[in-house]
């Protein structure tokens, strides 16, 4: 599996790109922005983008899912409790605010514990709402890519509809916090000191998680 952290200038988002070395497809995660040299990165590697994967519905993680789409054929994937957002009015003006565009709607609903096949990679799906209703995490072992669900010393934002601190905490706890201490956290935006972490890391320092 190769990893591609892209960080995005507007609103310090990462994009991902996740890849089979052996059938040269990968997965973009949340490729909202500068969709160009999202593109672009990929092609350099060498690599078909067949998945598009939103951990949320939110439009700085959206943004960009029609040029993408329209650009590679790719699957639109996320999770079932947030895929109403997408195609909305509110989203798409919000989505061209922040200079990309409206999201067509999703190919693929997903649910907890799906399994996203990108070539021999295994994507599992893991729900953890609490920023969104459904946002999720995915995880592949060794690493775990936590979009607004967790950053590097801070979590995300539960003050907009569907967001709950509460139960954004017991998501961490139980779904990220249980993975190996030695999982990379790589989150959505690079709010942190640092562009991506460990869950023992963030179980033992950061301060918005403890109980």
């Amino acid at each position: 599996m190769q990893i591609k952290q892209i960080r995005l200038v507007k609103m310090a988002n990462f994009c991902y790109l996740v890849g089979d070395e052996d059938s040269k497809t990968c997965a973009l995660i949340d490729p909202a922005f500068e969709t160009d040299r999202i593109l672009a990165q990929a092609d350099d590697l060498g690599y078909r983008v067949t998945h598009i994967i939103n951990t949320h519905g939110h439009s700085d993680h959206t943004a960009g899912n029609d040029t993408i789409k329209a650009a590679t054929n790719a699957k639109l994937l996320i999770h079932a409790d947030d895929a109403g957002r997408l195609g909305k009015v509110l989203h798409s003006t919000f989505s061209r605010v922040l200079g990309g565009k409206g999201s067509p709607r999703a190919d693929v609903l997903l649910k907890n514990n799906d399994i996203i096949q990108i070539g021999e990679v295994r994507l599992k799906v893991l729900h953890t709402p609490g920023h969104t209703a459904g946002g999720i995490c995915l995880y592949s072992e060794g690493h775990v890519f936590t979009g607004d669900s967790l950053f590097v010393g801070a979590v995300g934002r539960t003050d907009l509809p569907g967001g709950s601190m509460k139960q954004l905490i017991n998501s961490v706890h139980e779904k990220i916090y249980t993975l190996p201490g030695n999982t990379v956290v790589w989150p959505g935006h690079d709010y942190g000191p640092m562009p991506s972490s460990t869950v023992q890391q963030e179980k033992d320092t950061n301060p918005y998680t403890r109980r």
